[in-house]
């Protein structure tokens, strides 16, 4: 059987080469036509079959190779952010004014699962070992719609493990979970007048989007403190001497738990019926996407841990270093003293001393919620799921942000990508050797779900509205 580590130094400057070819593609969801091509056409060259426009999504595939069980799954992601194109710089300093680039890391992301599924099945394939390998090429994570949709249409539900990782500040397994989240947009539809000769006669679109989010402010005071919500008008009339007949405000809810988001949006579609009623004009509800929190297994985060340990961290020098520091000197000085009191720095105090991370860091936070979300918490309610991450950008770095760009285009980038690499496909092949870990693994996932299984918040039945997201 081949040596996954070895295997996967050979492979280096193909990866590498992969993740520059996506950077700096700089496709933003569902747009992500170059990237999704480039990683289908690696993996359908290198022996996997491909199902392109998977679900129905242009940019979505599914690349598969082995029989039978167990069905090992890494989840991969491509998407760029808007408005943060940059160049390698330690200066802002836009590849494409006002273009979109890797702010989050998803270059690297994607490319290092990928990477993951074919040192698996290479390892399997030396070794005679039967078990099938999936790479999903997942669309529009930043619209936290991709695996979403993907998971309505039953992609992932009969895999046995689903493994995947982030780029970050830190080398450890991911224990936190997240936000639930609900995205939606709400149209308002009233009758035109001249705003100031004849404003009886018209009824303003814009007054119930505005009432609407007078309401959603109120609500505030009454939910629960975890909880955020969020929104930008992104109609609000042509002219202010015509009483606007069409508006459009577009709402974020996120919260700890699905529940509680569920709960939360349905008190917001309340508030926009009665912002309908106050100015006497219809809405229509457009629900854009929803997703779950991460479902964390503490029986893979022990596996992935074991298999982090094995790989180390990525192997930074002082050009490395050197161009973390610079970029460190552009970071907020608030937001970096505000970073430094995660938990993390209070557990590891020694990291405070550091600018890349070159140690591993055990993980922590368990169960901890954050503010951000991610559709990978779908993934992880229908199977169980694992995350790990590795350094791809300096401690204390501005998440989607020109400085992640250009982290995420450089070597620092690219090393840790090989680290998370490393880490998934061992993790993986470990699953194989040890079907007793995936057993207990579905165990503990069993127990979490008995009594709320997942239910996808996209209704069924419903096309993807996928021009709603470019409006």
């Amino acid at each position: 059987m081949i040596d996954i580590l070895q295997f996967l130094d050979s492979k280096r400057s193909e990866l590498e080469s992969l993740a520059t070819e996506v950077w700096e593609a700089a496709e933003v969801g569902f747009q992500e036509f170059k990237s999704s091509r480039a990683q289908a056409d690696y993996l359908e060259a290198n022996g996997f079959t491909v199902t392109r426009s998977a679900a129905g999504i242009p940019t979505a595939f599914v690349a598969e190779w082995g029989s039978g069980r167990p069905y090992i799954g890494f989840l991969g992601e491509f998407d760029a952010l808007a408005g943060v194109s940059q160049e390698v710089s330690a200066e802002k300093k836009p590849r494409v004014q006002g273009g979109a680039g890797h702010g989050c890391g998803h270059n690297v992301l994607g490319t290092a699962a990928l990477g993951a599924a074919l040192a698996l099945k290479e390892a399997l394939q030396s070794g005679g070992m039967q078990g099938t390998v999936r790479y999903y090429g997942c669309p529009a994570e930043e619209l936290l719609a991709g695996k979403v949709y993907m998971a309505r249409e039953g992609l992932f539900s009969d895999l046995d493990v689903a493994i995947t990782w982030h780029g970050g500040a830190f080398n450890t397994v991911r224990m936190g979970t997240g936000t639930a989240m609900n995205s939606a947009k709400f149209r308002f539809h009233g009758k035109t007048a001249h705003a100031a000769g004849d404003p009886h006669n018209g009824r303003s679109a814009l007054d119930a989007v505005e009432l609407m989010n007078i309401g959603a402010n109120y609500m505030r005071e009454h939910v629960i403190s975890s909880a955020r919500i969020h929104y930008v008008i992104t109609n609000g009339g042509g002219q202010p001497n015509v009483v606007p007949a069409e508006a459009e405000v577009w709402y974020f809810v996120r919260a700890p738990r699905r529940s509680e988001v569920d709960e939360i949006y349905k008190w917001l579609l309340d508030i926009a019926k009665g912002a309908a009623l106050m100015t006497g004009t219809t809405f229509e509800e457009n629900f854009l996407t929803g997703c779950y929190e991460v479902l964390l297994n503490e029986t893979l985060a022990d596996v992935m841990w074991e298999c982090l340990k094995k790989v180390g961290p990525p192997d930074f020098d002082e050009k490395d270093l050197e161009f973390a520091k610079k970029l460190r000197a552009t970071f907020d000085p608030k937001s970096l003293e505000s970073a430094m009191t995660n938990q993390e720095f209070v557990e590891f105090p020694e990291l405070k001393t550091q600018v890349l991370n070159t140690t591993l860091v055990p993980p922590t936070g368990k169960g901890r919620a954050g503010g951000g979300s991610t559709d990978v918490g779908d993934v992880s309610w229908i199977v169980p799921t694992v995350q790990v991450s590795a350094a791809t950008v300096p401690i204390g770095c501005p998440g989607h942000s020109w400085q992640n760009c250009a982290s995420s285009g450089s070597s620092i980038g690219m090393k840790g990508m090989l680290v998370a690499a490393k880490a998934m496909a061992l993790c993986g092949l470990e699953l194989v050797k040890n079907p007793e870990e995936i057993a207990k693994a579905k165990k503990e996932f069993d127990e979490k779900t008995k009594d709320s299984p997942y239910k996808c918040p996209f209704p069924h039945g419903r096309e993807f509205p996928l021009d709603e997201f470019f409006k």
